[in-house]
């Protein structure tokens, strides 16, 4: 067999060797409208197709109509001390997301939020931004790495305009705040996601278009470290 021939038959087993491609991390959390997400709509294919020929390893763990203290463990209120944090649903997720790694070891990890819309209703928006950012750090720890790119979905604006809603404008505010001062963080817009009756939860075009958005911006940070 001629030289050249000899690598253009390996090269396909090269190629295929995990050992020459990385392994991308990308964990899913958050209430409804994450809950709402499949990601094996547009989600995980866009993510795929962008980062191709690397491995791609997507965990989802949400729960619709709950506050940013369900993950973060040091969540406090602006005033008292109640309602607490427990810190149960982010435990569900580190379990979710031992269970997907395995034995993968992964070169990047990214962290993609949707939430807000309970603290909001529950007038917590003015510490929401403290609780995202430390949320992220907490992860961070967690896995043991200062490199976790992470993408917040920002609330949309169906609920604006209706009267005594500051918080919901504080939490939109502090999403965009805690995404815009982290080099690895970023923020999709989702103003246009709620569908001809401008609901609190899209519709599933929506639901379809914030994946494909999430992934592309993960990506986007993906590639800007490098």
């Amino acid at each position: 067999m001629e030289p050249k021939r000899i690598i253009l038959y390996f090269l396909p087993f090269l190629f295929s060797f995990s050992g020459w491609g990385k392994t991308h991390l990308l964990i899913l959390s958050g209430q409804s409208n994450m809950a709402g997400l499949n990601p094996a709509l547009s989600f995980t294919p866009t993510v795929k197709k962008l980062l191709a020929p690397d491995d791609v390893i997507v965990v989802k763990s949400a729960q619709g109509g709950q506050p940013i203290r369900r993950w973060y463990k040091d969540w406090k209120p602006a005033s008292g001390d109640t309602p607490k944090a427990d810190g149960l649903l982010y435990d569900k997720l580190m379990e979710a997301v031992k269970k997907g790694v395995g034995d993968n070891k992964c070169d990047t990890v990214t962290f993609v939020w949707m939430q807000g819309e309970r603290d909001a209703k529950e007038l917590h928006g003015a510490v929401y931004e403290k609780s995202l950012a430390g949320l992220v750090k907490q992860l961070s720890g967690d896995l043991g790495r200062d490199d976790v790119n992470f993408v917040i979905g920002r609330l949309s604006d169906c609920l604006n305009k209706q009267p005594g809603n500051s918080h919901w404008m504080e939490v939109r505010k502090a999403q965009v705040d805690v995404a815009e001062q982290n080099p690895r963080g970023a923020w999709v817009d989702t103003d246009d996601l709620n569908g001809p009756k401008d609901g609190l939860h899209y519709n599933k075009e929506g639901y379809v278009e914030l994946g494909k958005r999430f992934a592309e911006k993960a990506v986007e940070l993906i590639h800007k470290a490098r």
